[in-house]
């Protein structure tokens, strides 16, 4: 594994530029790795294959990992892309692979498809779930790095992003055998000391909901600026006009919660798959690198 540990260092990732706005704990938060924003014409359909789904308000029919979507066509586009919530697909519209599925296709396999060469297709599922989560790391490290507050673990923070995408340019053989949650772990314990020092920046007193069940609370116009959020049960809660300003929300659950208002603007690691979960509008603000979702009001 050194030898891919040793190649990070000399790749530097390209960069797509977002509108500039600034951010109160962090560098003007402008800039994504155009290596993490999902390009689903570079990408074999991964999604729509190598992944599982049941019968659900996300989904119409239940499908096993690694058979493909029923919509899925002869040159990997998606046969109803145009009519996905309407057709009863809405978790299709809600999900994002962090670049993995391009990644996965393009540089692992080398361009190599799972029904052109079936006898890599099952290494090609078992790989783009590990891909994934390396790739989510590294939208959270990328993140941390333009956090100021925590500019003493720049360094730290930067050895650890060289050693994840690394990993990422590994063989298949090396991402199946990975100990993804053991990696994880370790970014994981960066992450907190970065949130911990973003969140003590605000004044007054932060609340503390880390894992708490939240679903369908009422928190409509809530100061949460600063709140620990992390894993929280956000599913269907009313945050309409609540102030989420550096509240650490990584791995919160926010399907279905209303965001209509809220600002968001500088959450702590929000993700485009929990925009995208949630339900938003004209006035809901955003981080700069995230988009607004086509089905939000």
């Amino acid at each position: 594994m050194a030898k891919w540990l040793a190649a990070a260092g000399a790749r530097r990732a390209g960069w797509v530029v977002a509108n500039d706005e600034e951010v109160s704990v962090s560098e003007p938060n402008t800039r994504v790795s155009s290596e993490l924003v999902s390009d689903c014409s570079n990408c074999f359909g991964l999604c729509c294959v190598a992944l599982p789904f049941a019968v659900s308000s996300d989904f119409a029919v239940d499908k096993a990992g690694g058979t493909p979507c029923r919509n899925l066509l002869a040159d990997f586009r998606c046969g109803i892309h145009s009519q996905l919530r309407e057709r009863g697909f809405s978790g299709c519209t809600v999900y994002d692979c962090f670049g993995a599925g391009q990644k996965v296709s393009q540089v692992t396999f080398a361009g190599r498809d799972w029904r052109g060469a079936a006898d890599t297709a099952r290494a090609m599922f078992d790989v783009f779930p590990v891909m994934r989560q390396l790739h989510e790391l590294l939208w959270y490290l990328d993140e941390s790095l333009r956090i100021r507050a925590a500019a003493r673990l720049h360094d730290d923070l930067t050895r650890l992003r060289e050693e994840t995408a690394a990993l990422t340019a590994a063989d298949a053989v090396v991402l199946a055998g990975l100990d993804v949650a053991g990696h994880r772990e370790r970014v994981n314990a960066l992450l907190l000391e970065t949130s911990e020092l973003a969140r003590a920046a605000v004044p007054g007193r932060r609340r503390n909901h880390r894992g708490a069940d939240l679903m369908g609370a009422k928190l409509a116009g809530k100061d949460l600026r600063g709140a620990n959020l992390r894993g929280a049960w956000l599913i269907g809660a009313d945050l309409r006009r609540a102030d989420l300003r550096t509240a650490d929300l990584i791995g919160a659950d926010l399907r279905g919660a209303d965001v209509r208002g809220a600002d968001l603007s500088d959450a702590l690691f929000l993700t485009q798959f929990q925009v995208n979960a949630a339900r938003g509008d004209g006035r809901t603000r955003l981080p700069a690198v995230l988009s607004r979702p086509p089905h939000w009001a």
